[in-house]
Parts: structure tokens; sequence; C-alpha cells
């Protein structure tokens, strides 16, 4: 019989998606009612965390370009300050997640989400890569001058499509991302933006928090066709626990490890397992009986142990293939 608990404690967790209370919020390394801060990550033993800067789309302006910009630099600075304690460090490359594992520290990764954040220039990135960012989420809720996404936004006057996927100044972002060793994102963005950046890309692209669009057809989730090309190019996608990507109407309390596991199931039958991982959106939306908090961690592994996943498998699920994707990036970056 596999120790489960065990087995969850020798691996390097790592949820690739957590989104920060901005502008104001508790102590990250207190004990507080969000499902997310240091105490729950230690006890869950949730190796490393992904924190989004995450910047909302809005009506496009050189004013609105300046404020995505201040506010996407200012919670980057917010989440390094994250990794300043003893038990906590900002990890910015898949060496660094590593060690920080090896000396039973919480790595603490920044990104980016939502392209509008670049302010219309691509070269601005290199400011986020600088305050430790390793991955830009191309769109979030609504098209961008960037790219399409998932969800066009009524209220902003958006058409269903603006740009055919990728815009011209789209394409220049995910060069210069190529270019600074940080990775592209698709995740909230249409299939066309998906499949244009993936066949863009020198390095493989990733969803960091969605799921399987044959289990629940929702517009953030990944068709076959998509997942096929994310195996094509070397991507993953991030299985995610928000409850109405993962059941169709369903609330948290609807919800369980089984349903979140199922997603896991048929990306690994349909790419294999080299393609597939792990995140939470908690503090976005993510949560579900049995994995309400990072405390909980461990009941994704019990549940994947039961299913006949060994621990080669399961380290890959829970970290093992995005450091792949960090080293590829890392290695392609000039």
């Amino acid at each position: 019989m596999t120790d489960t608990s065990a087995l969850h404690r020798s691996l390097v967790t790592i949820d690739t998606h957590i989104d920060i209370p901005w502008p104001e919020g508790p102590s990250f390394f207190e004990e507080t009612r969000r499902r997310v801060d240091l105490p729950k990550m230690r006890r869950g033993h949730m190796a490393t965390g992904c924190f989004a800067a995450y910047v909302p789309q809005v009506p496009r302006s050189p004013e609105a370009n300046e404020a995505a910009f201040a506010r996407a630099c200012a919670m980057l600075d917010a989440i390094n300050v994250m990794g300043s304690g003893p038990d906590s460090r900002v990890c910015i490359s898949a060496d660094d997640i590593e060690r920080a594992f090896a000396d039973g520290v919480t790595g603490i990764m920044p990104c980016v989400e939502n392209g509008h954040a670049v302010g219309g220039d691509p070269l601005r990135l290199k400011a986020f890569r600088d305050r430790g960012a390793r991955y830009l989420t191309v769109t979030h809720f609504g098209h961008n001058a960037l790219a399409d996404s998932s969800n066009p936004r009524r209220d902003l006057n958006d058409p269903e499509e603006e740009h055919g996927g990728l815009s011209a100044l789209g394409r220049q972002t995910v060069v210069e991302l190529n270019r600074l060793g940080m990775l592209v994102d698709v995740a909230h963005t249409s299939k066309k933006t998906m499949l244009q950046a993936a066949g863009l890309s020198r390095t493989p692209v990733l969803s960091t928090h969605s799921c399987i669009k044959a289990l629940c057809d929702n517009a953030r989730n990944m068709d076959d066709e998509q997942l096929d090309a994310l195996k094509d190019v070397g991507g993953v996608v991030q299985v995610t626990a928000v409850p109405a990507f993962l059941k169709a109407g369903k609330k948290e309390a609807e919800v369980t490890v089984a349903d979140f596991v199922d997603h896991i199931d048929y990306a690994v039958k349909r790419i294999g397992v080299q393609h597939v991982g792990i995140s939470s959106d908690f503090d976005g939306g993510g949560g579900f009986v049995g994995w309400h908090d990072a405390s909980e961690c461990g009941g994704v592994t019990a549940e994947l142990v039961r299913r006949g996943y060994g621990a080669p498998e399961i380290a890959l699920l829970w970290g093992g293939n995005f450091l792949r994707l960090l080293r590829r990036a890392e290695a392609l970056a000039e």
C-alpha cells in the first residue's frame, strides 16, 4: 500500500496559478480566511506557488495602458515581498524551485495575468522579467490589444473576434516573451489565439489554468484539437480547480476531487502524462470539496494514487512538466 502522505511530502508540488489580494489584504505570512497563505501552503506541502499580478480588462486608452503597466509592476513588487520571509523565497528559475524545496522553504514565483498589462508595448515585458515574472497570460476576460479572448466582453463592446487570433502586436509579444525566457500562457485566449501562439512560439506554450471541454463545455476549456496542439509543441495544460470549468452549472459544494481528476485522466489519455499538470486558481475562483484551499493539496495526490498513477507520473503532474517548460524557456532565451 502506498503511503500517500509520505509520497505527497516527497513531491515538488507547483500550483501554477494563484491570485493575490489587491490593493490591500491580510498578511500572506499569517493564517487568514483566504484559500492561500503561507501557513496553508506549508501544511499542504505546496512547494511553490505561481502568484499572478492580475490586471483587469478595461476600455483601451493611453491612460488605461499606463495604469495597467503601473498596477502590474506594483503587484509584482508585492509578490516579491511574499518571498522575503524566513520560510519563503522568490524563485525565478526551475533550479530555484528545486533548491527551495531542498532547503525546506516555500517558493514564490511571480507571473502576470492579462497582456493588457504591457500597456501596448511588448518591450515593457523586460520590467516584468526584472521583477521575476516567468509567464504572461496573453488575455483575460475581454479582448485586448494583443489578442482575442475566449470570453468577449459585451460590456466593453467586444465583437466575437477582433483580431482573428493574435494581432501584430500580439505576435511581437510572443517573440519578446521567447527572447526573455518567459512562458506564453494561453489560458483565457480564444482557440485561434491559442493555436497561433502555439505555432509561433519557439518555446512550448501552456495553459496555466484551464479544464477539458469534452467533459465540460465552457469557453475557458480546451477542446481536443487544442490538446493535440499542446502535445505537438511539447506544451502543457494545467487542469484547474474552478468548479464551473469542471462540471457545468455546478458550485463548490457540488464538485469533488474525483471530478477534478476526471479531467486529468481525460487529458492524460488523450495527449500523455508529459503534457498535463495541476493548478488551483485559488482566490480567483478555484476550490471544491476535498481541495478547498492550499492546506488540502494532499487529497489530490491521494486520488491520483487511488486511480493507479505511480510516483513518477504524479511527480510530472504536480510540477515536473512545468519545470521542463521553464528549463526550455531558459535555454532558448537570448
